[in-house]
């Protein structure tokens, strides 16, 4: 199991920029987990909106912050960011980090999960 905790959230305007961290802790080894950040907006159900390899080289993302989010990694500092720039009403959401463990694959429910973030977007 791993202990993900989200922080760096906040208000922010339309257009703005904010980076979210997630720090993880617990027996599995950072670098070996593919991780990724969802989000839940209001009266919406939780969607993906980035994935990360073990190393960081390769990212995934929604086609909604694609351009405008980027996913990162410090796996010396077992922690992952999220950098939101350009930001919209419509990322208003509560994000949470989560980890797929050693792999993914489509339709792979995250094994753990982050307590999450608000972020709010004032137009």
């Amino acid at each position: 199991q791993v202990q993900l905790e989200e922080s760096g959230g906040g208000l922010v305007q339309a257009g703005g920029s904010l980076t979210l961290s997630c720090a993880a802790s617990g027996r599995r080894t950072f670098s070996d987990q593919i991780m990724a950040w969802f989000r839940q907006g209001p009266g919406k159900e939780r969607e993906f909106v980035a994935r990360i390899s073990w190393s960081g080289g390769r990212s995934t993302y929604a086609d909604s912050v694609k351009g405008r989010f980027t996913a990162y990694r410090d796996n010396a500092k077992n922690t992952m960011y999220l950098q939101m720039n350009n930001l919209k009403s419509e990322d208003t959401a509560v994000y949470y980090c989560a980890n797929y463990g050693g792999g993914w694959y489509a339709g792979k429910a995250p094994e753990d999960w982050g307590q999450g973030t608000q972020v709010t977007v004032s137009s």
